[in-house]
């Protein structure tokens, strides 16, 4: 059984890996933050908005993370989510668990090729964002998301292809 966890920053890459070790290794992919957005839509809120009411609820929260978790337990999966490492940790869960890091100028650039917008404008959402759930998952679990120690692997992608990280990961898999 081959449960991989795929966490950090927003724009760092994590989907677009996350989609290629899909394809490389024949198991689902679950992204998290797509049950966040859908979520947010539900409530009629902007991402930003209903970020700020998270902070405030954390019924929210507990359910997406209970979901990731009941997710992770059952095994061949990928899940890429912001705390998807930190939720294998914390429960005992046996996973390769990896966090994909690069610079601030890099994400923006990402998500503006993306999600189209100008540069500075996605810098201060991504920062705002950060912010937001480093607050939560601080309140409601005492996690640092700075905190890298408990990933098997951290990788910076600012200098590496997608497909040259999935065989990172990969190749750590085979041992």
């Amino acid at each position: 059984m081959v449960t991989i966890t795929i966490s950090g920053t927003p724009g760092s890459g994590k989907s677009t890996v996350a989609k290629l070790l899909e394809k490389k290794l024949g198991i689902r992919y679950i992204y998290s933050g797509m049950i966040f957005r859908e979520l947010a839509e539900k409530h009629k809120m902007s991402l930003k908005e209903f970020g700020k009411y998270c902070e405030e609820n954390s019924e929210i929260d507990k359910e997406l993370d209970n979901r990731q978790i009941e997710i992770l337990k059952k095994g061949d999966v990928i899940l890429e989510g912001r705390l998807a490492g930190w939720l294998a940790h914390l429960n005992s869960i046996n996973a390769l668990k990896v966090a994909i890091v690069t610079d601030l100028e890099t994400r923006a650039q990402r998500i503006v090729k993306r999600e189209k917008g100008i540069t500075e404008k996605r810098k201060k959402e991504i920062l705002e964002r950060e912010k937001s759930e480093a607050k939560r998952y601080k309140n409601y679990y005492n996690i640092d998301l700075n905190d890298r120690s408990i990933y098997d692997l951290v990788i910076d992608s600012g200098n590496k292809t997608p497909e040259k990280i999935a065989d990172i990961i990969v190749k750590e898999l085979k041992g």
